[in-house]
């Protein structure tokens, strides 16, 4: 006959029913996961919540419900979008073996949008916020996954929603799969178009879909080619240059300095994957090399801990990188 694993049961109290009920999630849905992924259950009376289980797997589902209620409780923010992010995140750091209550995510707001608050979800993260905050060009770096990109489109809409700046351009490399603009059909902004959807995509998801129309309309918004900001002073003006793995040293120096002033730029890049033609040297490598310590220049380098897309982006990102080792 088999010993039966010492079961045992908890209840956990809690002062805000409110926080509690979005740490339930709609249909206990977050609760669900919880005792998935622990074979635990978790019944729900009022203000309490009763913990079954073994002995080991109980004490860790407490301290995990506790702390993504202490995170809830730090971020004082409404809005069921924002806390569902958030507890997919505490969630997913859990899976990863970190208690939530540890979890070092800031509870700062990165950036107000016309849509949504935007937090910083990963440390690398909460540094990259510091960085756009004090410097007025800032290179993310990192793979994919890590909101290097997101983040950045998210200060610049909050910059222009508080009118610190102007208008916005959006700039990045058309060098995909050997093609040239020239072959692509269309004008040049449906030339472009497809390079800088990722950036479209964030906008419209910060902003209303008629508003960023009416700003792309009326200049506030700017798509610009890399190859069209020679010659340029960008003044009062967020520029984001993305993909800037794919410029040459020579754009990367061109389009650095544009910057005028009233002027903040963000440069993002992954590393990992140039499409540059063999031999030819990174301008994103080349400058972050150049520019180190340099004054008013912040440089980031995100890692697969910052990867917020689904756990297995991260675990993919973390075998690759193993065997370049």
């Amino acid at each position: 006959m088999t010993a039966e694993t010492a079961q045992k049961t908890v209840r956990l109290e809690f002062q805000d029913n409110d926080i509690l009920l979005t740490l339930c999630g709609q249909h206990n849905q977050h609760l669900s996961r919880i005792e998935e992924a622990l074979e635990i259950s978790i019944d729900s009376f009022g203000n309490q919540l009763k913990v079954s289980g073994s002995d080991e797997n109980v004490s860790r589902a407490s301290k995990i419900i506790t702390g993504i209620y202490k995170q809830l409780s730090a971020r004082s923010t409404s809005g069921e979008e924002t806390n569902a992010t958030l507890i997919d995140d505490l969630l997913r750091q859990a899976d990863n073996g970190t208690n939530p209550s540890d979890a070092p995510v800031s509870a700062q707001i990165f950036a107000t949008t016309w849509k949504k608050k935007i937090f910083a979800r990963t440390p690398g993260q909460a540094d990259y916020f510091k960085l756009l905050t004090n410097n007025e060009v800032v290179f993310g770096i990192g793979p994919a996954g890590t909101g290097k990109t997101y983040m950045a489109v998210a200060q610049a809409v909050d910059c222009l929603k508080r009118r610190t700046v102007d208008r916005i351009i959006l700039s990045r490399p058309a060098v995909e799969a050997g093609e040239r603009l020239g072959f692509l059909p269309g004008d040049m902004k449906e030339k472009v178009d497809p390079y800088l959807r990722p950036l479209y995509d964030a906008l419209y998801d910060m902003m209303p879909a008629d508003k960023v129309d009416r700003m792309l309309v009326s200049g506030e918004i700017e798509i610009a080619p890399l190859a069209f900001m020679r010659g340029r002073t960008l003044t009062n003006a967020f520029v984001i240059v993305d993909e800037a793995q794919n410029t040459t040293p020579v754009q990367m120096k061109m389009v650095l300095t544009r910057l005028g002033d009233g002027s903040r730029m963000v440069i993002t890049g992954d590393l990992s994957q140039v499409d540059l033609p063999q031999g030819h040297m990174s301008g994103l490598s080349d400058a972050v090399g150049r520019l180190d310590n340099v004054k008013g220049i912040g440089i980031i380098k995100l890692t697969g801990d910052d990867v917020v897309r689904h756990p297995v982006v991260a675990r993919i990102l973390k075998a690759y990188d193993a065997g370049q080792n």
